[in-house]
């Protein structure tokens, strides 16, 4: 891993401390650059002038912070021509401060976005809908996830993301026409094919499992990753900050990172 001045966007979390935890098992430091560039900067309008400064020495913004700020660091990165990896999700949800223009910011930017960053999680995201793909529609589609009890979101981004990956790969349309989640008691309807049930279970510390269900007649396929520390996501957050690095301007997915074919 190449060494890079890095600016760390975000409140100092979970996630930030991992990524500096991370940088300093992983990183190389060259003798002649003295400490490691790391900022970790959460910002209110009055502290702009900051945090221009700490894009403006940066190789490459990771954001790890809040939806509402997503659009601030892409225009900071494209002021200073800075490349950028965007961890934070939850963007649109009806709400404007949220709402990211991320094809105008294609035009100017070249940035990574992912809802998960382990490079594990990426590779079961192609395998469930190159799987979708050769099963077909006889198959029953189910997603179960299992997070830790302070999750707030249900289902979790990555569960939506491989929904995404499944309604493409079945040409079903839309995730949000297929989608349905648990069940209740009594419940006896027919399921269509198309449909995807998800599953969210909350608990203890676990940091992140995924399953998805190919449920067929005589037999089934089942899809596992589990993230066992949070160390993976920013390992996969550092190799997609590496790989960016020179790229044009565009939107880029982890499978880009990767190498994943399409």
């Amino acid at each position: 891993m190449q060494f890079m001045n890095i600016a760390i966007v975000g409140e100092h979390g979970q996630m930030v401390r991992a990524m500096i935890g991370a940088l300093d098992k992983h990183q190389p430091r060259p003798k002649m650059t003295g400490n490691l560039k790391i900022v970790d900067s959460f910002w209110s309008a009055g502290q702009a002038p900051c945090v221009h400064d700490c894009v403006s020495k940066a190789d490459v913004v990771i954001d790890f912070s809040v939806p509402q700020l997503t659009s601030h660091v892409l225009a900071l990165c494209d002021y200073h021509s800075k490349p950028a990896v965007i961890g934070t999700t939850g963007h649109g949800g009806g709400s404007c401060a949220s709402f990211c223009d991320w094809n105008t910011f294609a035009k100017k930017v070249p940035f990574v976005r992912a809802s998960n960053y382990s490079v594990g999680m990426n590779t079961l995201f192609w395998l469930a809908r190159k799987t979708a793909e050769v099963l077909g529609p006889e198959y029953d589609l189910e997603v179960m996830e299992v997070h830790h009890r302070r999750k707030k979101d249900a289902p979790s981004g990555s569960a939506k993301t491989l929904g995404v990956a499944l309604s493409h790969a079945r040409g079903s349309g839309p995730l949000e026409m297929q989608a349905r989640y648990g069940r209740q008691e009594g419940f006896s309807e027919d399921r269509s094919p198309k449909e995807i049930y998800f599953h969210s279970v909350r608990g203890g510390d676990v940091v992140g499992d995924h399953t998805v269900f190919f449920l067929g007649l005589g037999d089934r396929v089942e899809l596992t990753h589990r993230a066992t520390s949070r160390e993976t996501f920013a390992l996969g957050a550092l190799r997609a900050a590496e790989w960016i690095l020179g790229k044009p301007a565009g939107l880029y997915e982890m499978a880009d990172v990767l190498g994943l074919p399409k």
